[in-house]
């Protein structure tokens, strides 16, 4: 085994440029798989990362409440309550068509609505100055709100100038008692992640015109007990609405599972499709391993009459071909890897090549030229002795 490697390695280093030609079509296959497969993961991934942070522990709820069969706010706090133990948050949404006004300046894209105390938590936001809504804003109704650091820099030229300030929400006077960390790093813009403003839900509801609240978020305590509090939420539902068309609760990690199975799929399609590459590649190392064969017919003619075993002429053709495709398959890797981490920078995401595309890539580039290799190591071996003697 080890004479046929060296063998192998001698050979390949006197035909260095048909080797490399050989190796070529591996060396871009593997680069392929590992580029495409590492640069979708990568981009993928941030895509993930950013659902995340809308929260995978959370899950919203949408009623359609009518006359006869409707649940109250009392009602839905009251099942929250019972299990404190699988539940960490819960808030009524209620959202409002408004405009901000300060002087004569004015928002219209900003994201307005009404939340409960728990909001804050439940998105996982921090304050920058003052205080969040309270438990006595709701129950008074109190015309107080949060805003985003958006809203604090267009409206009041920063969050500390916000605080204690009015301004009017759809002609409503609100004081401003707490500014949110800004969010986004990189930009503040007009209907941007920092571009909110919160009032107490009691509030809301009443200057939405509405009877009743119809959507609200729940935030499990452990993201494992999703399914539970899901199937517990929905029995609930379904005692008072007693038809499963009047309301929906939709998990985010639910979504979540989704997009990595289509990433999944994603990752393995391109894989396949860079894969083919590979195959053609395999179609050239036999084409060269044919033409070895037929260049060293009297080598082998010359072995097999020293006693030389057709198991051994096998071996040494296959191996030469596995060992070609190695190196290629090494190479590919290598300019994969850097192409990859280039390719990434200049994107702006996140890419390294994944160890499962490394690992794939190179048994196929080893195990096509095993397969490959192996036609014209079964003719080497089979040839006739006088008849390869004879050979020119």
């Amino acid at each position: 085994m080890l004479q046929s490697f060296k063998l192998a390695l001698k050979s390949i280093w006197s035909n260095k440029m048909r080797s490399f030609l050989t190796m070529l079509g591996i060396i871009i296959g593997v680069a392929s798989v590992i580029i495409l497969v590492s640069l979708v993961n990568g981009y993928m991934s941030s895509v993930v990362e950013n659902f995340a942070s809308m929260g995978v522990n959370q899950m919203s709820v949408r009623l359609t409440n009518l006359s006869s069969r409707a649940l109250d706010v009392d009602e839905m706090y009251e099942f929250y309550d019972e299990h404190r133990d699988l539940f960490a948050q819960m808030t009524p949404n209620v959202s409002l068509m408004a405009t901000l006004k300060k002087g004569n300046d004015s928002l219209t894209a900003t994201s307005v609505g009404g939340y409960s105390e728990e909001y804050l938590d439940l998105k996982g936001y921090k304050l920058e100055m003052g205080r969040n809504i309270q438990y006595a804003d709701i129950v008074s109704r109190n015309k107080v709100c949060v805003i985003g650091y958006y809203v604090a820099q267009e409206m009041f030229g920063g969050a500390e100038k916000a605080i204690n300030e009015t301004m009017k929400i759809n002609g409503y006077a609100f004081q401003v008692v707490g500014v949110v960390e800004r969010q986004d790093e990189d930009d503040l813009e007009e209907g941007g992640t920092d571009d909110f403003c919160w009032i107490p839900y009691s509030l809301a509801v009443k200057m939405a015109r509405s009877a009743r609240i119809s959507n609200y978020t729940f935030a499990t305590v452990d993201v494992k007990d999703t399914n539970t509090c899901k199937g517990l939420l929905e029995e609930f539902l379904y005692q008072t609405y007693k038809d499963e068309d009047l309301y929906r609760v939709t998990a985010n990690s639910e979504m979540l599972d989704s997009l990595n199975e289509q990433i999944a799929m994603m990752s393995a399609m391109l894989g396949g499709i860079a894969g083919i590459s590979l195959l053609v590649a395999g179609v050239g190392v036999m084409n060269i391993m044919l033409v070895s064969v037929t260049e060293r017919t009297r080598e082998i003619g010359i072995r097999k009459s020293l006693g030389a075993k057709r198991g051994t002429i096998m071996q040494q053709f296959v191996i030469e071909a596995a060992v070609t495709s190695s190196i290629g398959g090494i190479i590919g890797i290598l300019l994969g890897a850097g192409v990859t981490e280039i390719a990434g920078g200049i994107i702006g995401i996140n890419a390294s090549p994944t160890p499962i595309a490394v690992l794939i890539s190179f048994s196929v580039s080893v195990g096509i030229g095993l397969i490959f290799g192996y036609m014209p190591a079964s003719r080497a071996a089979k040839l006739n002795p006088i008849d390869a003697l004879r050979s020119d």
